[in-house]
C-alpha cells in the first residue's frame, strides 16, 4: 500500500484517527486542513497568558482513548498525563444549593440517598444495565460502518440490541428507576448535547451514566488540545504529512474515481480520499454536483444537535464558587430545551455551563487569575451577532455573580466569543452546529449519512455526521471504522 495516496481532508480528531490507521496500514497520507492550526474543533489559542481551549472539555471514556493508542502499540501516557477530577463536577441549582458529585461511588450512592431513600441500590440497578449497553454499545455496535442491514442481523447482536432499549426513550427509562427531580436532572444531563429532548433520545444512551459515574470525569495536563498534540506526534511517526492553510474548494472526478483535491493554493493528487470535514459542506459545496450523495432537501430534514454561544475569559481573580466543571441548571431545562429543539429560537432563561481549568492546572492561566469557558447550547441555524452575543453575556455573568455570591464581571481582563458564525467560517459547519447530527433514533447506524460516497469508488466521509456520531469518542472510533473499510476496498481493488 505504501503507493496508495491518501488525501484526509480535515484535521479533527476523525481526521486524525483515520489519517493514523491508514499510514500505519502502509499508505502515503496527507492530511489538508483548512486553519492554521490542527485540531479541528479541539483546536487551542493562547491570550494574554491565558491558554484556551476553543471546543471540547469532558474527558470522559478514557477506555476509548487507551484502546486507540493500543492499536498502534503504544499508550496514552506516552503522549499526555491524565488526572481524575475529584469532584467530578458540580450542579448549580442555586445560591447555596450545589450538588457536588463525588468521584468516589460509595460516595455518590449516600449522595443520592439523601436526595431520595433507596436510590442507592436502585443507582446499582440502573448501572448495571447501563453497563451492558456501554460494553456492548462501544466495543461493538458503535464499531460497525453502517454500510448494509447485514450487519445487524444476527441473532445474538438483534437480541443485545433489543436489551439495548433502542426502541425506548432516556426519559422513561431514567424515571422507571428515580423519582427525585435533582437526581433524574442528573442522569439526563450527559445527553444534552446529543441533539433530541429526553423523550426523543434512545434509552441505549445511559451508556453515557455508566461512562460518567463509573469510568469517571477526567482531564490531560495542559488541556484537551494535549490530546491532539499526541494523536499528531504518533501520526507523524507513522508517516503521515501534515499541510496547514490548505481550504479544499473541489475534487476532481473522473469515471468513477476522486482524482485530485484542489485547495486555494494547490492540488493533490489521491487514490483514496476521506473527507472529516463537515458532511454536508463536503456533500454540496465541494463534490460535483453529479457525485453528491444527498440532495439539499435531504440536510434541511435531518436533526442536527446543538450549536453553541461560548465564552472565553481571562479573569483577573480566583473565582472561589467554581469547580473545574460546573453545571449550571438553576432553571427548569424543559423551555430551554424546547428552545434548541422542538421552536428553534433563542433562550429565555438558558442553562449553561462553566469549565474553570485553572482550578486543575496552573499552567493555563497567570498566577492569581482564572480561566473561563462558558457554553451556553442553543439551537443550530440561528441569526448570530454582537448584540445578541452582548445580551447573553450580561445575562449569564448577572446569574453567576447572583448565585456565588461575588463580583467577576469587573475583573474580566480578557473576553472573546464564539458562535453560529464562527463555526460556519472556521469548518463550514451545517447551520453553524457545534455537534454534528443528532443522535435520533431514525438517525442512527445505517439510518446516518453513509460513510461512503454511493457514486465514486475511492470517496469516504468521517467525523460527526457519520457513525457512529458526535462526541470526541466516536469521532476517534469513527476515523479507525473509515480506515478499516478503506483498507477492506483497497484489497479488493
Amino acid at each position: 500500500m505504501a503507493n496508495k495516496k491518501i488525501v484526509v481532508i480535515g484535521s479533527g480528531f476523525a481526521g486524525l484517527s483515520t489519517a493514523t490507521y491508514l499510514a500505519n496500514e502502509g499508505c502515503d497520507v496527507t492530511v489538508l486542513e483548512k486553519n492554521k492550526d490542527l485540531g479541528g474543533r479541539a483546536r487551542q489559542f493562547k491570550a494574554e497568558g491565558f491558554t484556551f481551549d476553543m471546543g471540547p472539555s469532558w474527558y470522559w471514556m478514557p477506555d476509548v482513548f487507551e484502546k486507540y493508542f493500543e492499536t498502534f502499540g503504544k499508550k496514552v501516557s506516552d503522549y499526555y498525563d491524565l488526572q481524575r477530577l475529584d469532584p467530578s463536577y458540580h450542579v448549580v441549582f442555586g445560591k447555596d444549593d450545589i450538588l457536588k458529585v463525588p468521584a468516589n461511588m460509595q460516595e455518590f450512592k449516600n449522595m443520592l440517598e439523601t436526595l431520595e431513600e433507596g436510590s442507592g441500590a436502585q443507582l446499582d440497578r440502573f448501572l448495571k444495565q447501563a453497563a451492558y449497553k456501554y460494553e456492548k454499545g462501544i466495543n461493538d455496535l458503535v464499531y460497525k460502518p453502517g454500510r448494509s442491514l447485514t450487519e445487524f442481523m444476527s441473532l445474538k447482536l438483534l437480541l443485545d440490541m433489543l436489551r439495548m432499549d433502542i426502541f425506548s426513550s432516556i426519559y422513561s427509562h431514567v424515571r422507571k428507576f428515580f423519582k427525585n427531580d435533582r437526581i433524574i436532572r442528573l442522569m439526563e444531563f450527559p445527553i444534552l448535547f446529543l441533539g433530541a429532548l429526553p423523550e426523543n433520545t434512545p434509552a441505549l444512551y445511559s451508556l453515557m451514566n455508566y461512562a460518567d459515574i463509573s469510568l469517571g470525569t477526567w482531564y490531560p495536563k495542559g488541556g484537551m488540545h494535549k490530546i491532539v498534540e499526541g494523536m499528531v506526534k504518533l501520526a507523524e511517526e507513522k508517516g503521515v504529512t501534515f499541510i496547514t492553510d490548505q481550504e479544499v474548494i473541489s475534487v476532481d472526478c473522473e469515471g468513477k474515481l476522486a482524482k485530485r483535491v484542489v485547495t486555494k493554493n494547490a492540488t493533490y493528487e489521491a487514490d483514496v480520499v476521506v473527507s472529516s470535514a463537515d458532511y454536508e459542506h463536503t456533500d454540496q459545496s465541494i463534490l460535483p454536483e453529479n457525485f453528491r450523495n444527498y440532495d439539499t432537501k435531504y440536510w434541511e430534514n435531518r436533526t442536527m444537535a446543538p450549536s453553541s454561544l461560548i465564552f472565553y475569559l481571562g479573569v483577573d481573580k480566583k473565582v472561589a464558587g467554581l469547580v473545574h466543571h460546573n453545571l449550571f441548571f438553576d432553571h427548569d431545562f424543559g423551555p430551554h430545551a424546547k428552545e434548541i429543539y422542538e421552536t428553534p429560537r433563542w433562550p429565555e432563561a438558558p442553562l449553561f455551563y462553566v469549565s474553570a481549568p485553572s482550578k486543575t492546572d496552573h499552567t493555563v492561566a497567570p498566577e492569581g487569575k482564572e480561566n473561563l469557558f462558558i457554553l451556553m447550547p442553543v439551537a443550530p441555524g440561528l441569526e448570530d451577532n454582537e448584540e445578541i452575543r452582548d445580551k447573553y453575556y450580561e445575562l449569564i455573568m448577572d446569574r453567576m455573580e447572583k448565585i456565588l455570591g461575588e463580583d467577576i464581571k469587573k475583573y474580566v481582563t480578557y473576553k472573546r466569543s464564539y458562535a453560529h458564525n464562527d463555526f460556519i467560517d472556521d469548518y463550514h459547519s451545517f447551520k453553524g452546529n457545534a455537534y454534528g447530527l443528532a443522535n435520533t433514533l431514525k438517525q442512527t447506524a445505517i439510518l446516518k449519512p453513509a460513510l461512503k460516497n454511493k457514486k465514486l469508488k475511492n470517496f469516504y466521509y468521517a467525523g460527526q455526521l457519520t457513525v457512529p456520531g458526535p462526541g470526541v469518542p466516536p469521532s476517534l472510533i469513527s476515523g479507525q471504522v473509515v480506515g478499516k473499510e478503506v483498507m477492506k476496498d483497497l484489497n479488493k481493488m
